[in-house]
Order: C-alpha cells, then sequence, then structure tokens
C-alpha cells in the first residue's frame, strides 16, 4: 500500500507538470502565431509606403529632369534633350515649322502637344541686355540647385531601395526562424501529449491497484481480527476446555476396561490418579 500511494503521488506530480508544459506550449504558439501575423501586417504597411514613396521620389526627380532640360533648351542648347514629339514629322515639315490651324486641323496629338509645349516656352532673352546676363547666372544657379534636389533624390531613392531590401530579408529570416521554432513546438507538444495520456492511465492503474489493496487490506484486518477473537476464546476457556478433555479421556478409559472385563474399582484408582497427577 506504501508503495501503491508513492507511485501514485510521483505519477500526479507527472502529470501536473506535463499539464503545465502543455499549457504554456499552447501559449507560445498561440503568441507565436500572432507575432508572425503582426510582423506580417507591418511588413505589408511598410511596402506600400515604400512603393508610395518611391513614385513620389521618381515622380519629383522626373519633374526636375524635365525643368532642367527646358532650361538647358534656352540657356545650354548642347545638354538639351529634345523629347519625342518634338522628333515627329507631319507629312514633309515638322511639328514646329507648322501653324497651329494645321496642327489643329489634321496633325497627330502627340504634335499639338508638341506645339503647345513649344507656345508655352518664353522666347530666349536678347544676347545685347545685361539684365539677361544676370538672369542667365541666376538660371545657372538654379540649374545646380535642381542638380543637387536631383542628386539628393537619387541617394534618398537608393537608402530606400536598401532599407526595403534590408527589411524584407529580416522579415523573411523571422518567419523561417518562426515556421521552425512552430514545428519544434508541435512536436513536442504532441511527444509531451502522449506522455501525458501514459501518465494518466497510469494514474488510473495505480487507483484501481489501491482500491483493489484497500479492499484486501480489510479483509485481511477482519480475517485478523477474527481469529485473535478465537485465540482469546481458547485461552480463556483452557482450563475448562482441559478438565472436559480429561474427563472424556478418564470416560474412554472406563468404557474400554468395562469392555475389557476390569473391575470396576481399579478403573476408579486410575481416575484418581489421573485427577492427582493433572493437580
Amino acid at each position: 500500500m506504501s508503495d501503491i500511494e508513492k507511485a501514485r503521488d510521483d505519477a500526479k506530480g507527472s502529470l501536473q507538470t506535463l499539464s503545465e508544459e502543455i499549457l504554456a506550449l499552447e501559449k507560445g504558439i498561440k503568441d507565436l502565431d500572432d507575432q508572425v501575423m503582426e510582423a506580417t501586417e507591418n511588413r505589408k504597411s511598410e511596402h506600400e509606403e515604400y512603393q508610395e514613396n518611391l513614385s513620389s521620389s521618381k515622380s519629383a526627380k522626373d519633374l526636375l529632369l524635365q525643368a532642367k532640360n527646358r532650361l538647358n533648351k534656352f540657356y545650354n542648347p548642347k545638354l538639351y534633350r529634345p523629347s519625342e514629339a518634338e522628333f515627329l514629322e507631319v507629312g514633309t515639315r515638322g511639328a514646329t515649322e507648322m501653324s497651329e490651324e494645321e496642327v489643329m486641323e489634321g496633325a497627330p496629338s502627340l504634335a499639338q502637344v508638341t506645339l503647345r509645349i513649344r507656345r508655352e516656352v518664353p522666347p530666349p532673352p536678347p544676347e545685347a541686355v545685361g539684365a539677361y546676363m544676370k538672369k542667365s547666372d541666376e538660371t545657372t544657379g538654379v540649374m545646380e540647385m535642381i542638380g543637387v534636389l536631383i542628386t539628393d533624390l537619387d541617394k534618398e531613392m537608393t537608402q530606400m531601395d536598401v532599407e526595403e531590401k534590408d527589411s524584407q530579408a529580416e522579415y523573411e529570416r523571422f518567419v523561417k526562424a518562426s515556421a521552425t521554432k512552430r514545428t519544434e513546438d508541435l512536436k513536442s507538444l504532441a511527444d509531451k501529449g502522449g506522455a501525458k495520456a501514459d501518465v494518466e492511465a497510469k494514474v488510473e492503474k495505480l487507483r484501481k491497484d489501491r482500491k483493489y489493496t484497500i479492499a484486501k487490506n480489510m479483509a485481511v484486518d477482519k480475517y485478523l481480527q477474527d481469529l485473535h477473537k478465537e485465540c482469546d476464546w481458547l485461552l480463556s476457556n483452557i482450563d475448562v476446555r482441559s478438565e472436559a478433555r480429561e474427563g472424556e479421556i478418564a470416560s474412554l478409559l472406563q468404557a474400554k476396561n468395562v469392555l475389557s472385563g476390569a473391575d470396576f474399582s481399579l478403573v476408579q484408582l486410575h481416575r484418581g490418579y489421573l485427577l492427582a497427577r493433572s493437580g
């Protein structure tokens, strides 16, 4: 019974430990899933913000390049790059040589756009006026500033690309590590679940063994009590039983002698001898 009690206590302790470990693993897996979900949402938001910022930076750079090219057309023609529309020719003449009426009547829409650009751009300043020389200096400064802005935008876009790649790589490493840990935790959870089932079966067997042992011990105790009562009765009645037994022996001897033809008086003498001996 003592061995069963000890084994049962040990099994219950193991069962409690396994239950706590299983709860911790289940909570850890849930927390890990929540972290992966949160990281995925953050990565998605960061990527969308990156695309938006990159698109804005590219648009700003394109506008600055267009502005710089427009200034080069009048102040630094060697660096000017004509647009595709300016290379378009309609018939035997270029779009820049046609009148507005001719372009609007049948020229392609791209030529119309080119004509509008030509009309909107102010004519070059007269060479003889000194005020325009100062304006040219200002334009050169503006172009340098535009160049600095374009360089800054290129650096910013490069930095955004690097940060985006680093963030994506870090996210992928986190997801991969999380998937590995989740697989390991699920395997551990299954192992501990099996171990818990085994311990529960052991506890149930020990419960039945304990119940059987208790019943068995109770039967043994009852048998010992009955045996003790019987022994007590025998001890308390030993004298009476001994005297009765001696009387039985004497009666048997007397009967034997009578049957053998012996004198009854001899039987009496023998009985007295036995009584004196027992006294």
